[in-house]
């Protein structure tokens, strides 16, 4: 019987540089990474509480959300899958932690990105923290992935998309963006639209630009909806502000990532993939302003485990809308994954003594 570790593990922080160097092409891993994470917690062998939301009644549109989280195994989130079939984090089996997430919208104006973040992983064996790691990049490569694996399988069943339109220009576009490149789809045309003409011609000319495909700006939000067979909504819009099904008609695939755009009318138009059935219907996103409507969930028809386990098949004559509310799993999955590639290169920053008091008595009396 091996040895057990003696004392908390060590603890590290792994800066913005270095997760973003941890990251820098591995696309496909890292999509492969979240479906294993995604059928994980499909068959409920992950711990994902309710997010929880702080709010100012001073700053209404701000919020800083925290996403608990725990994986307990089958997906190789800090270094493969030992022989077990169990994750191996720290010294331990699995890995748990949680995402301290802001979100204010008024940072745009300040000519800084409206989110930031940072994941505490946390040794199970301990429950010590080990890792302390800038989380805005791996919260927006897990939606990503999450995205483009839902683009993907979802494509696999109806077609794949030519015209690709993107409704909002931040960070998070720029990243779904880039690993929606993965499946190397040939795109007849990018169409991009943004309440910002300044945002939008940037996010053309530098983020869709160098792809070679011709770019539309479009004038207006109908344009880029009735133009594009796949449109990826990353907005910070509160409330639904696309409201006419008729924008739709033509049936095309949604990746509803800000969660608010959308009416009650095209919710219950569209067929309608989540990510979680509990955790969507809640914080008035629009499948839940939905649910309200009409007093059930009917209109759900699916999760996206059930799309990656083949019990689900999209329909071709109706948009198909998914709508991701972020799952604390896949920050913990990417962001053990994460440390560990770091750690092997060197790249964290180690913070020696960080945990003082580790016996009981020892300090007893002295001041």
């Amino acid at each position: 019987m091996a040895e057990q570790q003696a004392g908390p593990p060590g603890f590290s922080v792994v800066p913005g540089a270095a997760v973003h160097r941890s990251l820098a092409g591995r696309r496909a891993e890292i999509i492969d990474l979240v479906e294993d994470a995604y059928r994980l917690h499909g068959e409920g062998r992950t711990v994902n509480p309710p997010s929880y939301f702080l709010r100012f009644p001073d700053r209404p549109t701000a919020r800083i959300i925290a996403l608990p989280a725990s994986v307990g195994g089958g997906v190789g989130a800090a270094g493969g899958a030992g022989a077990d079939g169990e994750v191996r984090a720290a010294g331990g089996t699995g890995v748990d932690g949680i995402k301290w997430i802001s979100s204010f919208p008024t940072n745009l104006g300040l000519g800084i990105p409206r989110a930031s973040a940072l994941l505490l992983l946390n040794d199970p064996r301990t429950g010590y923290p080990y890792a302390c790691l800038e989380g805005s990049i791996i919260s927006a490569v897990r939606t990503a992935a999450s995205a483009a694996s839902a683009a993907r399988r979802l494509a696999e069943q109806r077609g794949t998309p030519r015209r690709i339109g993107f409704f909002g220009t931040g960070l998070i576009a720029r990243y779904i963006h880039d690993y929606l490149s993965e499946p190397g789809w040939h795109i007849d045309e990018f169409g991009v639209y943004d309440l910002s003409a300044e945002y939008a011609a940037s996010f053309a000319e530098q983020v869709l630009g160098p792809t070679g495909a011709p770019v539309r700006v479009h004038p207006d939000a109908e344009s880029l909806v009735r133009s594009s067979d796949l449109i990826v909504f990353a907005t910070t819009a509160a409330t639904p502000h696309v409201v006419d099904p008729s924008w739709f008609d033509h049936n095309p695939l949604v990746l509803h990532v800000s969660l608010r755009d959308l009416g009650t009318d095209i919710v219950l138009r569209s067929a309608n993939v989540v990510d979680d059935v509990e955790h969507v219907l809640k914080a008035d996103t629009s499948v839940h302003l939905a649910e309200q409507r009409t007093g059930d969930r009917d209109f759900l028809d699916a999760t996206l485990y059930d799309v990656l386990t083949g019990k689900y098949t999209a329909p071709a004559d109706r948009p198909v809308v998914f709508s991701p509310f972020g799952l604390g799993v896949l920050d913990l999955v990417v962001g053990a994954h994460v440390h560990r590639l770091a750690t092997a290169a060197g790249d964290t920053v180690p913070i020696d003594g960080f945990f003082h008091e580790l016996d009981r008595h020892q300090s007893a009396g002295t001041s």
